[in-house]
């Protein structure tokens, strides 16, 4: 099976937990400090992404719910 992500989008994402983790990492313009886990991970994604990296784009919930109606109601017509 295919890989989701590439090795250089986790090593991205690993320095940028690293960052977080020694207390240097600042989002944004503001230029706050991150201390959530989650706005780590996205903002080594997205550092990632911009560098050209082999990472997935997100998919909304709503997509997922409309995707997954889909496929149970194609089920019960088979």
């Amino acid at each position: 099976m295919a890989r989701k992500y590439s090795r250089k989008a986790s090593g991205d994402v690993e320095r940028v937990m690293k960052k977080r983790k020694a207390g240097t990492l600042r989002s944004g313009r503001s230029k706050k400090k991150v201390t959530s886990r989650k706005q780590a991970i996205a903002i080594g994604l997205s550092e990632a992404r911009a560098k050209g990296r082999k990472v997935p784009k997100k998919a909304s919930k709503k997509t997922t719910k409309r995707k997954a109606a889909k496929k149970r109601k194609s089920a019960k017509k088979k």
